[in-house]
């Protein structure tokens, strides 16, 4: 169950980068429209995770 919602969510987000990449290019109203929301929802995720401190931006990550 929880794979068939991962893969869900996987292709919202890809059919959401294709209508963002399509919008640019002139696409119709409707893609113009998911490309709007897929921007503001990306823009909530990054202002959520900078408010959060997620992803501090060290650069890190490995082990040393």
């Amino acid at each position: 169950m929880i794979m068939l919602a991962l893969t869900g969510v996987l292709v919202l987000a890809v059919g959401g980068c294709v209508c963002v990449v399509w919008a640019a290019r002139g696409g119709p109203r409707w893609v113009r429209g998911v490309a709007a929301v897929t921007l503001a929802l990306g823009s909530a995720v990054r202002s959520s995770n900078r408010r959060r401190g997620v992803g501090s931006g060290d650069g890190g990550g490995g082990d040393d």
